[in-house]
Order: structure tokens, then C-alpha cells, then sequence
């Protein structure tokens, strides 16, 4: 699954973690001072954001630009020179295009999030008649949304196109990979059905987790400093009195409390969506029997096969329902905790409206990504299932011994 993609997975995995390491350490240490050597005017630390499209293109974004494109690249020439993979454009340039978009895509968010209060405090500030707001100011604010909104539709939509591509390439890698041994894997129980859709559901969640993956983590790099830098804002919590970066410490513990919390309300999930598979998988298998050999699938068989697939369901059912009411409680919660720990502050009127917006969509981006692997349980386990049986094949591959389920059996 990996070698046919990615060159030496074990070493080039390393190397990705390694590289990284170096390059997000050089940027953060001696970032500015390349950028500076470079000619990159550079903002003062501080300086208050730019809102609208103009947010892209400061000196600092061309910098990061320039530096990430770079990094990739000097990361690509090394590994074309140890190891020339047929796939090592998609995999490695591919990847780092991934990324980078990713990051762009959330970048995109912060831009609206900057853009928010402004927005807010224009109508704070027209209901109230504090300031003369006009119309004309409104509707630009209204245009530098739209302008966003474009650019974000823009990137969302070329990032599915070019994922969707790439997830491809890596269905064809293992599609070329495994028919390379088909004289060894043909003995493998259901060979054709796993390579054909096996591969093909491989495919499928790995464009939908791995791209909801790196979002997530995009997301929580990029809003948990908005969030520290907004605190400043924010200098007293109820019960707790005052405390420092207040919203920072107040996001990572509403998260992870609500993280801890529904994976231990909803434990036995995974397992149970496994063993789904099992049953299910038993369940077929008699019946592609019965289709060749009379003395298969009888309706005893069956019925018992089938009742095991029942039994597991109503299981599933069952603890879904508690899992569901967990769930709906806190997202509810969800929904109120970032207004009850902003009540000290906005009644003593020390934030404005926009603020306050910024704020909240901050404070909902970092649990949103905190809650990622709870809203993806059900693809993970999916994803196991079809990584146990494409392991049979590496098993076949390695000419080690094939268990009586892996192994094919004459109808």
C-alpha cells in the first residue's frame, strides 16, 4: 500500500519528519532574517492585519511562499537522486502541493475571520450611532467578502480536482504493484475482488480522511495563535477569575475535554464496527459459495450467518444511541460555552461586536479540529478493515503463509 507509492516507506517517512523539523525550526529561528537579506519587507510584530485579498500577497505570505517552494524542492532533489521512484513526482511533489494548499485554504478562513470585525463593528457601530457609517462603507466590506468567498470556492474546488487526481495515482500504484505478483496473490481468498475494490476503497477514504486530516491540523496552527493573541481581549473567566492567555487555555481544555469525552462514551465503536465486517464478510463468502457447490449456503446456514449480522447490528444501534445523545449534549454545549465564558467581558464592554465574532469563530475552528478523530471513527475503522485484507497480500508477496481466511478454498 505504501511501497508502491512512496520510496522506502520506513526511511522516507523518517525523512519527511526529519526535513520538517528542520525546515519549520530554520523558519521560525532565523525566518525574518532570511526574509530581510532577501529584500522581503517584512511587518512589525503587532501590526494589525490586512483585510481583503491584499492579505495574500503581503511581503510575509511571498517570503513563506518562496521558502516553502524551496524546501520542497531541495527535499525532491535528494530523493531523486537515492532513489528514482516511478511515482516520486506525485508522491513527493504531489504531497507538498497538498499541503500547501491545505494551508492556504485555511489561511483563507483567518482572512474572513480578520475580516469579521470590521464587518461587526461597522453595524455596532451604525445601530448604535457612535460613528457616521455609510453605506458605501458597508457594501465595500461586503465586496472584500465576496472577494474572499471567490478565492475560497476557487481553492476548495481545485483542491478536490487535484486530490481526487492524486489518490488516483496512488490507486494506480497499487494496481500496478499488485498485479506485478498476481501468480502469487492469486491464492489469496477473493484476490480480484481486493485488488479492484479493495484498491478502490483504499482510494476513496484516504481522499476524504487525509485531506479532513491535514485541515484539521492546518486549522489548529493557524487559529490557536489568533486565539493567544486575542486574549488580550479577555482577562477574566467566571469561576476562575483572572488568569493568563485566558481564550488559548480555555480552547484546548474545552477540547480535549470534549474529545476524552465522547471517545470514552463511545469506546466500543470501533470494535464493534469491525467485527460488522467479519460477520458481514461471512455472511458473503457462503453465499459466492453456494453459487458454484449445491452443497453450500443452505438456508439453515444462512439464516445462522445472517443472525449473527443482525445481532451485531442491533448492537451497533444500541450504543450508537447513547453515543448520539452524548454527542448532541455537547455540540449543544458547544454552541453556548464560548458566550458563558465571554460573559465578564461583555458586560464590561471592553470588546466590540466584531470582536466578539472574531472570537467566537476562532474559539470554533480549534474544537472543531480537536473533534476530528470522533466525527472520523467510522471511516478509521473502515479504513483498518481494508488495510487487514490488503495485508494478506503482502503476506503472498513475502511468501509467508496465508491464514485459513485469507486462504483460497474450492467451492
Amino acid at each position: 500500500m505504501l511501497k508502491s507509492f512512496f520510496p522506502s516507506p520506513v526511511v522516507f517517512f523518517l525523512s519527511v519528519l526529519l526535513w520538517s523539523a528542520i525546515s519549520i525550526g530554520t523558519w521560525y529561528g532565523y525566518g525574518d532574517t532570511l526574509g530581510l537579506m532577501l529584500g522581503f519587507n517584512l511587518p512589525a510584530e503587532g501590526a494589525p492585519p490586512i483585510i481583503g485579498l491584499g492579505f495574500f500577497v503581503t511581503p510575509d505570505f511571498l517570503w513563506f511562499y518562496l521558502y516553502y517552494l524551496v524546501a520542497s524542492l531541495m527535499f525532491y532533489a535528494a530523493w531523486r537522486i537515492l532513489h528514482n521512484h516511478p511515482w516520486l513526482n506525485w508522491s513527493i511533489l504531489g504531497s507538498a502541493l497538498i499541503l500547501f494548499i491545505t494551508y492556504f485554504s485555511v489561511q483563507v478562513s483567518v482572512a474572513i475571520n480578520h475580516w469579521r470585525r470590521p464587518f461587526g463593528d461597522g453595524i455596532q457601530h451604525a445601530l448604535t450611532g457612535e460613528e457616521d457609517i455609510t453605506a458605501e462603507y458597508m457594501y465595500g466590506l461586503i465586496i472584500q467578502f465576496a472577494e474572499i468567498a471567490a478565492l475560497a470556492v476557487l481553492v476548495f474546488a481545485f483542491t478536490r480536482f487535484f486530490v481526487s487526481h492524486y489518490i488516483f495515482r496512488w490507486r494506480h500504484a497499487m494496481n500496478n504493484y499488485y498485479v506485478s505478483y498476481w501468480n502469487k496473490l492469486r491464492d489469496v481468498e477473493g484476490a480480484s475482488q481486493r485488488v479492484q475494490e479493495d484498491t478502490m476503497r483504499f482510494a476513496s477514504i484516504m481522499e476524504n480522511l487525509g485531506v479532513s486530516f491535514v485541515d484539521a491540523i492546518m486549522t489548529l496552527v493557524a487559529f490557536l495563535p489568533l486565539l493567544w493573541s486575542m486574549s488580550e481581549y479577555v482577562t477574566e473567566l467566571p469561576f476562575v477569575g483572572v488568569i493568563a492567555q485566558p481564550l488559548f487555555y480555555t480552547a484546548l481544555f474545552w477540547s480535549i475535554f470534549g474529545t476524552a469525552f465522547l471517545a470514552l462514551v463511545g469506546i466500543k465503536l470501533p470494535g464493534l464496527q469491525f467485527h460488522n465486517q467479519r460477520v458481514e464478510a461471512a455472511y458473503r463468502k457462503e453465499l459466492v459459495y453456494g453459487e458454484d457447490n449445491h452443497e453450500r449456503a443452505h438456508p439453515m446456514t444462512l439464516e445462522e450467518l445472517f443472525g449473527q449480522v443482525r445481532k451485531n447490528y442491533f448492537r451497533i444501534y444500541f450504543h450508537y444511541t447513547y453515543f448520539n445523545l452524548a454527542r448532541s449534549l455537547y455540540v449543544n454545549a458547544d454552541n453556548m460555552f464560548t458566550y458563558i465564558i465571554l460573559i465578564p467581558t461583555i458586560v464590561s464592554g471592553t470588546i466590540t461586536y466584531g470582536i466578539l465574532q472574531q472570537i467566537l469563530t476562532a474559539f470554533g475552528q480549534v474544537s472543531n479540529s480537536f473533534q476530528y478523530l470522533i466525527s472520523a471513527w467510522p471511516t478509521i475503522v473502515e479504513l483498518l478493515s481494508v488495510y487487514k485484507r490488503l495485508q494478506s497480500f503482502e503476506r503472498a508477496i513475502q511468501d509467508q503463509p496465508l491464514t485459513g481466511l485469507d486462504k483460497r478454498q474450492e467451492p
